[in-house]
C-alpha cells in the first residue's frame, strides 16, 4: 500500500559561516529553485515547501551539514480541517 503524501514546510536554520557552502550543496542537488532563504534580511534560514510521506523523507532534502538543525513541519491547509479539530492528529 502506497503512503500517502502530505505538506510539510521544512525550515532550516544555519550560521553566517556555514551559507555559502549551505547554498552550493542545495544547488548541486537541483534544488534551488525550490528554497527560498531569508539570509538577505539577517536570517540564516531555508524555507522549503514541498510534499512527503514523512517529517524524516522531507529532512532528507537538507544538506547533512545543518540536518541536524533543521525541522519539518507538516501543514494542513484550514479549510480541510474543521474549527473543531484543529488540533486533532
Amino acid at each position: 500500500m502506497e503512503e500517502r503524501l502530505r505538506r510539510f514546510i521544512v525550515v532550516s536554520p544555519h550560521t553566517a559561516d556555514e551559507c555559502e557552502k549551505l547554498f552550493r550543496d542545495i544547488a548541486a542537488a537541483g534544488y534551488r529553485t525550490h528554497v527560498d532563504f531569508g539570509c538577505k534580511d539577517g536570517d540564516h534560514t531555508g524555507y522549503c515547501f514541498l510534499e512527503a510521506t514523512s517529517h524524516e523523507q522531507a529532512l532528507m532534502l537538507v544538506p547533512a551539514l545543518i540536518r541536524d538543525k533543521a525541522k519539518a513541519i507538516r501543514l494542513v491547509h484550514a479549510p480541510a480541517i474543521g474549527e473543531d479539530k484543529i488540533h486533532q492528529h
